[in-house]
């Protein structure tokens, strides 16, 4: 018996009735409420602090970010620069998630079970509501890994079939292909633009010349985990659905990092993580699948008879915790709460702060490969130092200044990559830059 039909059976035989999957809206806000969720620990008044400023004007007022940056328990014995890989979660939603986890292990086949597995369809709905989708559409998975190898595994191919990729797409995803290339005989395709790009059509035609009556399947990178370039996923979109190409994105830095819904994108497929720039639990993303094309996707683990065209199929993955996916209402709350605009706003803002200065300062010989004032970057940064070792310098900030940021070498580009996040104060960035142009112009002692 497979675990879903195993807690509805359990439900009827037990004296405890079993939640209904379906929410009445007061029900909804009762659940991420901040009493019902956090305890002592209320969600912050930020839009209370906005007092109707615009996004640009709360940018650099440290009184509005001040709150925000409390709502986090953070080591600041470290500066924490490498905030793209995997973020902190605020304390309400590690409130909600220890509480859950507890409750869970009192009784987990009918705490976790029956209890708190159904409230995965309340996460459903809010993220759906973000993304701007149908609930139907939205998969609740463990990451963007997750979401992506089950297109990448799922898609059906055949021998000599074509999928176009870049070479700054994940090294995850193209190592996932290579492995399905090896086994299946599809061929992978590899294009490759200049990075910073300000001018989207360039990446456009390096994707289309890329297309041959071969290519089946197009992935694209909405912003890369290199850099920080942002593509034209939905101009993408249309030049290979015109060519009768289908195209998923993979969204793991996108989603709450910059504002956008389904409708800017078009795209068939969609997975993002939701631990780094929603800072929800570790082990939380979601995966998009257009309804017309839920049935011809095959999932990672064997779906139940009766699924086929059930976006709950990708969630049969054995069993998981569901304090991790639940705490995720909390984080879309705090989120929101925020605000999408303020938030990449003062991302750019921070990105800004040490982009410009290091170039201003860097004796000339800082490269920043991340578009500046322009829609195509975010907060994702990359610098580039002409003559100097990366790999040293990020040992030297890490290992001697506790400063976490990610050293990248890439078959066309080297260098430092920085994530900040709402978090991350000024003076961190500052402490950043200094240490940079110390490094610059007395070396690394």
């Amino acid at each position: 018996m497979d675990r879903r039909h195993f807690v509805s059976a359990l439900a009827s035989a037990s004296a405890l009735p079993a939640l209904s999957v379906t929410y009445a809206p007061d029900a909804v806000r009762r659940l991420i409420d901040a009493t019902q969720v956090a305890g002592d620990r209320p969600l912050p008044d930020f839009s209370g602090l906005a007092r109707g400023r615009e996004a640009e004007a709360l940018a650099g007022d440290e009184d509005f970010w001040e709150p925000i940056q409390r709502a986090f328990d953070i080591d600041r014995t470290w500066v924490n620069l490498n905030n793209g890989g995997c973020s902190p979660a605020p304390s309400q939603v590690m409130a909600k998630l220890e509480r859950d986890l507890r409750f869970s292990n009192e009784l987990p086949v009918i705490h976790m079970w029956q209890t708190l597995e159904p409230r995965i369809e309340v996460v459903r709905r809010e993220l759906a509501q973000d993304f701007g989708c149908d609930p139907e559409e939205m998969a609740v998975t463990r990451n963007a890994s997750e979401s992506l190898i089950t297109l990448i595994y799922g898609l059906d191919l055949k021998r000599g079939d074509e999928v176009l990729i870049s070479n700054q797409n994940y090294g995850r995803m193209i190592n996932a292909w290579k492995q399905r290339a090896a086994r299946e005989g599809i061929v992978i395709k590899e294009i490759s633009f200049p990075v910073p790009c300000t001018d989207p059509q360039r990446i456009v035609d390096a994707f289309a010349a890329g297309i041959t009556p071969r290519t089946r399947v197009m992935e694209i990178t909405h912003i890369t985990n290199l850099t920080g370039q942002i593509l034209p996923v939905k101009e993408l979109v249309t030049m290979a659905r015109a060519r009768g190409v289908q195209t998923f994105v993979d969204g793991a830095h996108a989603f709450a990092h910059f504002p956008f819904t389904r409708d800017a994108l078009d795209c068939d497929y969609y997975g993002t993580s939701l631990h780094k720039w929603l800072t929800a639990p570790i082990g939380t993303g979601f995966l998009y699948v257009r309804r017309d094309r839920i049935r011809s996707i095959w999932p990672l683990m064997a779906q139940n008879p009766g699924q086929e065209g059930d976006i709950r199929k990708f969630e049969e993955i054995g069993t998981h915790p569901a304090a991790n996916h639940n705490a995720v209402a909390v984080a879309t709350a705090f989120h929101r709460a925020i605000g999408a605009e303020r938030k990449v706003a003062r991302l750019r803002l921070l990105r800004d702060r040490w982009a410009k200065r290091l170039i201003a300062e860097g004796q000339g010989r800082v490269k920043v490969l991340t578009p500046l004032d322009s829609p195509w970057g975010a907060g994702i940064g990359f610098l580039s130092i002409e003559g100097m070792d990366h790999d040293a310098l990020g040992s030297w900030l890490f290992n001697k200044h506790r400063v976490v940021q990610t050293p990248i070498t890439h078959a066309e580009f080297r260098g430092i990559r920085v994530t900040p996040n709402v978090y991350t104060t000024l003076d961190e960035v500052d402490q950043f830059s200094e240490l940079v142009l110390r490094a610059l112009r007395e070396g690394m002692s």
